[in-house]
């Protein structure tokens, strides 16, 4: 119950992604979020990629504004964030197919340390007008109090990390 309670605090802002809780059992839960941006999908892959650190919540990070995150798009590759000394990876990048899918595996934020697992794409679509960007986020794992409370939180602070991404690129 504390966990939900921190991750409802750490929503900071409205989110103008669709959270969508897809399912919810047991074992874990599978949340997506889409948004679309009015840019095409070879902008929207370079920011995310190269400038994941303008665009980051950083409320959403292990050091506020201290610290700083970094993106490799490769296979092996880290999703990792540095405040001096201090590190953490975030998820290890297991599959890039270039403005097209990027998949991370691990879990994210709290879900680290309760050893929660998740795959978490980002899949790029171009549309009239821009790219659609699906991002879905598979989590399995164990925990006493159940999903169904947690899901629909990690939908929400996900739609507002994608969010993130596309306010960037709007204020370009």
């Amino acid at each position: 119950m504390k966990l939900i309670a921190l991750f409802t605090l750490l929503l900071s802002s409205a989110c103008l992604a669709k959270p969508v809780v897809i399912a919810v059992s047991d074992s874990g839960f599978i949340v997506e979020n889409k948004v679309h941006i009015d840019a095409p999908t070879d902008v929207v892959w370079t920011a995310l990629i190269n400038d994941i650190d303008k665009w980051w919540p950083k409320s959403h990070s292990w050091w506020g504004e201290e610290g700083k995150f970094t993106l490799q798009a490769k296979a092996g590759g880290c999703f990792c964030e540095m405040a001096g000394s201090r590190s953490a990876q975030h998820m290890q990048v297991v599959f890039v197919d270039p403005q097209k899918v990027l998949r991370m595996t691990g879990g994210l934020g709290p879900l680290q340390g309760m050893g929660m697992f998740g795959s978490l794409d980002w899949v790029f679509e171009p549309v009239p007008g821009g790219t659609q960007i699906t991002l879905t986020y598979r989590v399995q794992g164990f925990t006493p109090d159940g999903f169904s409370k947690l899901a629909p939180v990690v939908a929400e602070i996900q739609g507002m990390q994608l969010q993130g991404l596309a306010n960037y690129l709007r204020s370009d």
